[in-house]
């Protein structure tokens, strides 16, 4: 069905809204892909913080001219599906990489991050980034970690210097009379 031009216009607005505020971007082929299998694609997407959408090159061009995207509009060439990671930048690659797995119809054909085009093997990448949780464990490790390295450090001087474990003396109580 042939959009009028406002509905063009919605959809380009929109679009660039979610540019705007996306961390990256993959832009894959899925001709041949069912409409059964989109549909499971999309409900992950949205479960996961990816905004997929199929629209015609040339209203995504307009709408992610003026982003960081913006590096991607001379490689939008034939049927394109956009994910944009909206939660976390590689959301959109752990998306495109775990269906691209069941159905060799999903070709990845251009992968943007902050204002920079990569080929489409960098899915493997995108998609190897930590997610906001893994990635806030290892920062709570790394900042733990001087902590731990001043107990231990403390234990080994006081093993040197005492022996071991420093115990305190009671004090002595007075016999009754």
């Amino acid at each position: 069905m042939a959009l009028n031009l406002s509905q063009k216009q919605e959809v380009v607005a929109e679009l660039a809204e979610v540019a705007a505020k996306a961390h990256s971007l993959i832009a894959a082929e899925y001709a041949g892909i069912t409409v059964g299998q989109l549909t499971a694609m999309r409900k992950k997407a949205r479960e996961t913080g990816v905004y997929l959408r199929v629209v015609k090159n040339t209203l995504a061009s307009r709408a992610v001219a003026g982003t960081e995207f913006e590096c991607v509009q001379d490689k939008l060439v034939g049927p394109l599906l956009y994910a944009f990671s909206v939660d976390e930048p590689g959301a959109a690659g752990r998306l495109i990489k775990e269906f691209a797995k069941g159905n060799d119809k999903l070709k990845a054909q251009v992968v943007a991050v902050g204002g920079q085009v990569y080929p489409a093997t960098h899915v493997e990448v995108l998609a190897s980034l930590p997610t906001l949780d893994q990635a806030l464990a290892m920062l709570a490790r790394v900042l733990s970690e001087p902590a731990s390295m001043f107990a231990r450090a403390v234990k080994a001087v006081a093993d040197q210097q005492g022996g071991g474990e420093v115990a305190a003396e009671a004090p002595a109580e007075a016999e009754p009379a």
